[in-house]
């Protein structure tokens, strides 16, 4: 008798396994591909932020927290370290500005992600492709426009001189701008999720809360907000995320009169020449947003429970 029939119990043993490992070695190319590319910059960055600021710019290795201490404290005069909220505050100011962008976008999403789901098949297919139509476009010429568009003499102040406003006036390089570029930037990455979640409701379960003699208020508080809830929660990370990120809106639309995060990492990186500084922000910035995106996944587990 053959070693495979005296032994069934091995032979069973090694097509299990061969089962088992044949369909990770297939992934193993895209492990290492997403190693390279995602998580080994990511080590590199970390890596760069306890380094060593050279003399001449860029760094040297070694190890040193400093950069991570300059985000709060500056070594003064006496070489002792004093508080400076310069950097904290830029820090605030850009989590500020990213949660009203996702707020702005969640309300302007939810009215045009449920009225192209309610219109017919063609005509839903035709809305859809004209809300990623910005994304064929270099997100440079989409804030060039908008520079164009509050400008002096733009098209806007031009329309509110109309009403009383002085002429000549501009409605660049401040917060505002900033805040208006950032919207029409990201609010497709929130039409898109809430709009895949609204066309998978169930049609009879809205014309039951009306049949209740629900209003449109609370139809859309009581039936679509919580059954939309995920496609929510995932436009809401698309758009907040980057939206921590953003380097040219605030340069450009800003003036780079107010910074932001993504601005100030650029700065530090290009003419302030501090690398272990503009690592050690973005490395903040990236436990900010993990931070974010734990209590988004921590929240959905509870609800997932209760429910």
């Amino acid at each position: 008798m053959s070693e495979t029939s005296e032994n069934p119990t091995g032979a069973t043993r090694v097509q299990r396994r061969r089962r088992i490992n044949l369909p990770y070695l297939g992934l193993a190319p895209s492990w290492a591909l997403m190693g390279f590319a995602l998580i080994l910059p990511i080590f590199i960055i970390a890596a760069v932020s306890v380094a060593v600021r050279g003399a001449y710019g860029g760094f040297d290795w070694g190890f040193d927290l400093s950069g991570y201490r300059q985000i709060l404290f500056n070594e003064g005069w006496t070489g002792e370290m004093e508080f400076t909220p310069q950097y904290l505050s830029i820090i605030l100011r850009t989590i500020l500005l990213a949660s009203v962008t996702t707020l702005l976008c969640l309300l302007l999403a939810v009215p045009v992600a449920y009225w192209i789901a309610r219109q017919p098949g063609n005509r839903k297919s035709l809305l859809v492709f004209l809300v990623t139509l910005p994304f064929w476009m270099s997100m440079i010429l989409r804030v060039y426009a908008w520079m164009i568009i509050l400008g002096k003499d733009g098209p806007l102040p031009r329309f509110l001189e109309v009403f009383g406003a002085p002429s000549g006036m501009t409605l660049m390089y401040n917060d505002g701008a900033t805040l208006a570029a950032m919207v029409y930037t990201y609010i497709p990455l929130m039409v898109l999720p809430v709009f895949a979640s609204i066309e998978k409701l169930d049609g009879p379960l809205i014309e039951a809360a009306h049949d209740l003699y629900g209003n449109r208020w609370t139809t859309l508080r009581r039936v679509i907000l919580p059954l939309t809830a995920p496609g929510i929660a995932s436009g809401a990370i698309l758009v907040f995320v980057p939206a921590l990120g953003a380097v040219l809106e605030p340069i450009l639309m800003g003036g780079g009169k107010q910074m932001m995060m993504g601005s100030l990492i650029q700065l530090q990186f290009g003419g302030g020449r501090n690398w272990p500084f503009g690592a050690a922000i973005a490395m903040t910035l990236m436990i900010v947003v993990m931070l974010v995106l734990i209590a988004v996944a921590l929240r959905s587990a509870r609800k997932e429970a209760e429910a």
